[in-house]
């Protein structure tokens, strides 16, 4: 039974994230394809100064390769796969051609081939950020393993087997050129090579090992005195937030950053892309991440990037906000439901393609809310009351509807004289907890899974155990009548139940208990560093009650179901798993709206998280059709119970009778 488990618990997470895998894959080799146009157009835009110069061609070579890069880049885009995207590149790469053919100004050829860089990244989602923070260390001995026979010890590009290339090999103590390039163009360099030249492609080094050596070739140019100035910045806090990721470090130029944080910004950016294991042991807190992430999504759509914004959106609630919405309402409820509405409302301007001024006043609105909440918990810890209270609340919300589930689902076995299949419950519930736990270390020690993976798990689980539900309330609703439950103990109780019973009602519990569980713990995380040291004790101890209350409720469903009629326990069992199923609904599309998958459209309406009610439209015309079903199927059980009474009738007076 123990390899049938872990196959089932495989199963589930197949359904969960196959589609989005299979998407992934499928998209590979676009996204190699298009990291080639990406590759050209950043060689382009950094060596184009070097071959015109006021109109007039300054290296025949040079410009020469400037002609081959621009046309061979617009011939790969126009053999991509079409999207809503590519018409307008197409548009853009010609435009790009013609410029370089007329011998247009360095600023501007940077400025065009920049441009269509991050909008081939944006419209075929080409990953730029390193899945790990990269290895110094194991960037240094790559490069002098690998990279100073021909670019040397300095990286001056003086290395021995250098001095009979040509072109040179790149000299990476050129201030000027380098300041142009970010870590993850460096990265796509050593990736792919350069053709015509002695660089050649160094795929053959694991992804990890590819950005610890990008991030060292970067880092040649840096000026140590401003590393100095920004590591005191990061020492004393007293810098610019948004600009403290990994994402930003990996993707921007030292110029892009000087343009968008000015000279303690670039300070700050010598430091940490020469430390940038620091960003990983000093995350910013769930508020400071959210508000940067807005502001990057507002930055993102004032350049017509509506797709990128949106994501980002996504990331400030998911990864930001949503970590600290229990301890928020332990303080103040009323702000965490306006703040929440207010980054809705915001995602659904994005979505709609609202005017520029619009998206910034809502976004500076939720900017406010965002400092008033930071305010309210920052530089001030949770009090072991509020701790407890907090604690106790997250479990017993998550918890409550995953035990009605599998404790229905016990009383059945109970009444049904199967205890001996309550192991099959037992271990769905198990595998989920365990799964659920393997699920968050991974996710925070192994590789990064996502908010929106995260939501789109259990949105998907909540979906798939919504319909389970709607079928099992129906089938238990079916027995309440004598007929029919004489019938089914005629048919099941006198053998064993089947194989595929077992495994649905396993299935069942494990999608009732994984869509929550590691979720919770993370939300624990949340609140243990809002709660501080001091209030750890009152931590625990609310989770404790929480295990308890549930324990207790699950023995008084338990003793009040073996106490019931048969009939009006099949019934109100029938009734309840309907009513979770109408609540699964309502919180699976929810959680598919946070994580971007499905739209959002605002209505003025009541909000209860608990019973899977909010104000959005997909989310109450789900629960509305889901609450249609469930009232089909017990119109019709209730028109079967009544046939089969008459039949019964009927059946009784022929008796009668024929005595």
């Amino acid at each position: 039974m123990n390899l049938r488990l872990l196959l089932l618990s495989a199963i589930v997470c197949l359904l969960c994230g196959g589609i989005e895998h299979a998407q992934a894959f499928s998209q590979q080799s676009d996204q190699e394809t298009a990291l080639t146009v990406s590759h050209l157009l950043d060689y382009i835009g950094v060596d184009y100064a070097g071959a015109v110069e006021e109109g007039k061609i300054r290296n025949p070579d040079e410009y020469s390769e400037m002609r081959e890069f621009s046309m061979q880049a617009r011939s790969v885009l126009a053999e991509m796969p079409a999207n809503a995207e590519r018409l307008a590149l197409l548009g853009d790469a010609d435009l790009l051609v013609r410029r370089i053919e007329a011998k247009a100004p360095a600023n501007e050829i940077a400025s065009t081939a920049n441009a269509l860089r991050w909008a081939v990244i944006r419209a075929y989602k080409i990953q730029m950020t390193p899945q790990r923070t990269p290895d110094m260390r194991l960037g240094a001995t790559l490069y002098a393993a690998r990279c100073t026979v021909c670019h040397g010890p300095d990286g001056k590009g003086d290395g021995p087997a250098g001095q009979s290339l040509d072109p040179a090999p790149s000299n990476f103590q050129d201030i000027m050129r380098m300041q142009q390039r970010s870590a993850y163009g460096l990265y796509s360099t050593i990736t792919l090579g350069v053709a015509g030249s002695g660089m050649a492609s160094f795929k053959q080094l694991s992804e990890d090992e590819r950005w610890a050596l990008a991030f060292a070739v970067a880092n040649f140019s840096v000026d140590i005195k401003a590393q100095e100035k920004g590591a005191a910045l990061w020492t004393s806090g007293k810098h610019a937030r948004e600009l403290a990721t990994l994402d930003n470090v990996a993707t921007l130029s030292a110029h892009e950053v000087r343009d968008r944080f000015g000279d303690d910004g670039l300070a700050l950016f010598a430091y940490l892309r020469a430390n940038p294991s620091v960003l990983e042991t000093a995350k910013p807190a769930p508020l400071q991440f959210a508000a940067a992430m807005l502001a990057n999504s507002v930055d993102a759509y004032r350049k017509g990037a509506g797709a990128e914004a949106t994501q980002l959106a996504i990331q400030a609630y998911l990864e930001g906000f949503e970590l600290v919405e229990s301890s928020l309402q332990s303080v103040d409820a009323n702000l965490m439901v306006r703040t929440e509405r207010a980054m809705m409302d915001y995602r659904s301007l994005l979505q709609a393609g609202a005017p520029v001024d619009q998206v910034e006043r809502q976004a500076a609105t939720v900017q406010e809310m965002l400092q008033q909440a930071r305010t309210k918990l920052d530089g001030v810890q949770l009090s072991p009351t509020t701790a407890f209270v907090s604690a106790l609340i997250i479990l017993l919300r998550e918890g409550t509807e995953s035990l009605l589930v599998v404790a229905a689902i016990l009383a059945f076995l109970a009444r049904a004289g199967r205890k001996e299949a309550r192991r099959w419950v037992h271990a769905g519930w198990i595998a989920a907890l365990v799964l659920g736990g393997v699920t968050w270390i991974t996710s925070n020690y192994l590789i990064e899974i996502s908010g929106a993976n995260r939501e789109i798990t259990e949105g998907v689980t909540a979906l798939l155990a919504a319909g389970m539900l709607l079928y099992v309330g129906y089938w238990l609703h079916s027995k309440s009548h004598s007929a029919a439950w004489q019938k089914f103990i005629g048919d099941k109780v006198s053998k064993a139940l089947s194989t595929s019973t077992m495994w649905t009602l396993a299935l069942i519990s494990f999608l009732a208990v994984y869509r929550e569980a590691f979720e919770t713990v993370l939300f624990y995380q949340a609140l243990a560093t809002q709660a501080g040291t001091e209030s750890h004790g009152a931590l625990l101890g609310g989770v404790l009650l929480a295990v308890l209350l549930l324990i207790v409720l699950a023995w008084v469903i338990r003793r009040a179901a073996i106490r019931l009629p048969i009939g009006l326990f099949f019934s109100a069992s029938g009734v309840v798993l309907l009513i979770l199923a109408v609540i699964f609904t309502g919180q699976g599309i929810a959680a598919l709206q946070e994580a971007g998958k499905v739209a959002i459209h605002s209505v003025t309406f009541i909000s209860i998280p608990m019973l899977g009610i909010y104000p959005t439209l997909q989310t109450l015309v789900a629960q509305v059709i889901a609450l249609l079903l469930s009232a089909l199927e017990l119109w019709w059980v209730a028109r079967a119970g009544r046939q089969a009474a008459r039949r019964e009738h009927r059946t009784g007076e022929v008796k009668i009778v024929e005595a």
